[in-house]
């Protein structure tokens, strides 16, 4: 038995089908092991060893696989074809105990009987420039995460998180919206003529243009001074611009601009558009089994295969016609800085439309793999053809300008308009009578209309994504992740207002704190070339230790700067910083060891204390509760101990220990035993360990008084 390894169940099921005999196919589900959620699990001072952990819910995944492991005669790694796959197949060699130099790693851009077949014919060793660049990647993130998000959320006395790149890309969403805060509207006013040619119809221009240069009227007076100099000019066609304008198809998706159109066309979110994918890469359910439908979806280049390309020029030739194939077939290059590890996002097989799937997948499945399928279409298809018209009219120093365009050819477009809406108020498709420079025009009609400019534009999810991959920061893979932890209901960074994206209060304050303490993380340069530095530690083989000890030596000194506050410590004079612990934010003294003075930061936060735990010998902590301050365990909750540090109120009529003032969940004081549990003596007023002579029940302190509790008894009035 040979036994393939793959990430998803899913996946797993639709590989099955295609392999016949001798083969297992089996599924880690995700990663196997990690670095810890508790603690940062990086020995900084250890050259930044990560400390891996297997999770308690993945135990009974890796001893299946274990035990397929030991029957197999191979076990092939057939993690997905990435960065984030190779480090999971060496983290499977590593827990199955595999030879670290086996030649097991297949990989492949698709799930298809060819491509699955071909990678078990040719295997290879585990890529360690791929896995290090993984955990370099990992490593800083977790480094920059878990030691700014302490001291931001100390600082700024909220539950916040910071990331290398998260905080990033909500600094470009807060510059956004001060910009649009700070925006003082200029007004302007557009002028706009009706002109006619002698026995032709009419058409109207926009003022453009004075003496040459740009020109509109700032205000009311000076547009009515250019009104009526162009109530008395003579107009005339100054200039006739035809050509014919060709758009070209687009690219195939790659993983942005699939989230962005997914965003815009659907109206689905980025971390969405990715679960969808997903499960069209590994496969669904059909009447002819299981089966996958794209090719891998984290990718940044538009390259296709031959094979594919041939494939949807003749679909295109037998369904649209000769015309709509290209002269020459089209090539895509990918950005300079794409890693090309795979091909664009596309169908497996052309001949799997998306009509013949409407009933077999749900609708959000449908509407992404038709987008998948029809941008893959266009991008193989012939060019879109327009004939356009520019009209320059003089009226004495004054160009007013229209313009006009006409399709001839719909190209592309007719399975994939991407044309978006012309907003310029000069542009449109006129529809233009025939002219000749130098013809005279009658004014037909003038008006003038104030206006003023508008500030930015917020960003949308696809507009925020389009801006990170222009400027260089984060990956494909990491825009998804990205986008959900803006939105993310437990801090909320930022909230949508329709499509928009808009910073909520707390989001101006953390972006404040991360400028001023730590700028070179801020720095969308600084970020953009720390991306290109990771690509580097998997492309060419660079040092990751190096690059994350290149990265900390100026970080420490940032980290220590920004928990240093204006407080002073009491008993040496030195500056106090903030820190975060078990049971919440505490002053300490700058001047340690040499000055160990703490100090909590509210009367209410734990701080630690000279006493030792009795029970297990852990620090005692001190804490202040509803009924004041007592000590509590700093083990908690493996250990429950705690002392009272304030008097105990009444005493027990049942075993004569000191009752303790507790509050009910409905918010009712009431006094119960300290010897609970095993004594369960409660009451509602302070008891006094007295009976009452007259009935036997206890007796309580109201108002001053002792009273019998039972409030049937004589004694009681």
């Amino acid at each position: 038995m040979q036994l393939i390894i793959v990430e998803s169940p899913h996946k797993a099921k639709t590989i099955e089908k295609f392999l016949k005999g001798d083969y297992k196919v089996d599924a880690s589900k995700g990663h196997v092991r990690d670095l810890p959620t508790n603690y940062m699990g990086v020995n900084i001072h250890k050259n930044f060893e990560p400390h891996y952990v297997i999770s308690p819910e993945k135990k009974n995944d890796i001893k299946r696989l274990s035990d397929l492991a030991k029957k197999a005669q191979t076990v092939y790694l057939a993690t997905d074809p990435d960065r984030e796959g190779e480090a999971i197949s060496w983290h499977l060699a590593e827990v199955l105990g595999l030879k670290p130099q086996q030649i097991n790693r297949i990989v492949f851009n698709e799930i298809s009987e060819k491509a699955v077949k071909n990678a078990l014919a040719s295997p290879r060793k585990i890529d360690m420039d791929l896995v290090d660049a993984q955990q370099a990647r990992r490593i800083l993130d977790r480094i920059v995460g878990y030691s700014i998000s302490p001291i931001a959320s100390s600082r700024l006395n909220e539950s916040l998180s910071a990331g290398r790149v998260q905080s990033v890309a909500l600094k470009m969403v807060v510059d956004r919206e001060r910009e649009i805060l700070a925006f003082v509207p200029q007004e302007y006013w557009n002028l706009k003529a009706e002109v006619k040619p002698s026995d032709k119809s009419s058409f109207k221009v926009l003022l453009q243009e004075k003496n040459g240069k740009k020109y509109k009227p700032s205000n009311g007076e000076e547009a009515a001074k250019v009104e009526s100099q162009l109530k008395g000019a003579k107009y005339y066609v100054k200039n006739i611009k035809r050509a014919v304008v060709k758009s070209h198809a687009p690219a195939p998706f790659i993983t942005s601009t699939l989230q962005q159109d997914g965003s815009i066309k659907l109206n689905i979110t980025a971390p969405q558009v990715m679960q969808i994918a997903q499960r069209l890469y590994e496969g669904v359910e059909t009447p002819n089994g299981h089966l996958a439908l794209i090719t891998y979806m984290r990718t940044d280049s538009v390259r296709i295969s031959k094979e594919a390309q041939t494939d949807a020029l003749n679909f295109i030739r037998a369904n649209y016609g000769d015309r709509y194939v290209p002269e020459k077939p089209n090539f895509y290059r990918s950005k300079k800085d794409a890693q090309d590890a795979h091909e664009a996002i596309r169908p497996i097989d052309i001949s799997v439309t998306p009509d013949s799937l409407a009933n077999v997948l749900d609708k959000n499945q449908y509407r992404l793999y038709k987008l998948i399928y029809d941008r893959f279409i266009a991008s193989q298809m012939s060019e879109a053809l327009y004939d356009s018209v520019a009209v320059d009219i003089g009226a004495d120093e004054y160009v007013l300008k229209t313009s006009g365009k006409t399709m001839t050819f719909k190209g592309y477009t007719v399975v994939y308009d991407d044309t978006k809406k012309e907003e310029d108020e000069d542009s449109g498709d006129a529809l233009l009578p025939p002219m000749e420079v130098g013809e005279v025009l009658d004014l037909v009609k003038l008006t003038k209309e104030q206006k003023f400019t508008k500030p930015p534009v917020r960003y949308t999810e696809a507009g925020l994504i389009k801006h990170m991959e222009d400027k260089g920061i984060g990956r494909p893979s990491t825009y998804a992740t990205i986008m959900a932890k803006l939105s993310d209901k437990k801090r909320e960074y930022v909230r949508k207002e329709k499509k928009y994206l808009v910073p909520n209060p707390i989001s101006y304050d953390l972006i404040d704190f991360l400028v001023k303490y730590f700028p070179d993380i801020m720095e969308i340069s600084f970020t953009a070339k720390m991306e290109d530095d990771l690509d580097g530690v998997g492309a060419d083989g660079k040092d990751w230790r190096k690059l994350l000890a290149d990265f900390y030596t100026p970080f420490e000194d940032q980290l220590k700067n920004s928990k240093l506050t204006d407080k002073l410590c009491e008993k040496c004079g030195a500056k106090m910083i903030i820190n975060s612990g078990k049971f919440g934010n505490y002053y300490a003294c700058s001047n340690y060891p040499e000055c160990k003075n703490i100090k909590a930061v509210n009367e209410k936060v734990a701080i630690p204390t000279d006493r030792i735990c009795d029970k297990c010998g852990g620090v005692m902590v001190e804490r202040e509760g509803a009924y004041g301050k007592f000590l509590a365990c700093s083990n908690y909750p493996k250990c429950k101990n705690t002392v009272s540090m304030t008097e105990s109120v009444g005493i027990c009529p049942e075993c004569g220990k000191p009752t303790k003032k507790m509050l009910s969940r409905g918010g009712k004081v009431f006094y119960g035993c300290s010897n609970y549990p095993n004594c369960k003596f409660m009451s509602w007023d302070i008891p006094t360990g007295k009976k009452c002579p007259e009935c036997g029940a206890y007796t309580v302190v109201i108002d001053g008084k002792e009273k019998c509790s039972n409030k049937k008894c004589k004694t009681n009035g």
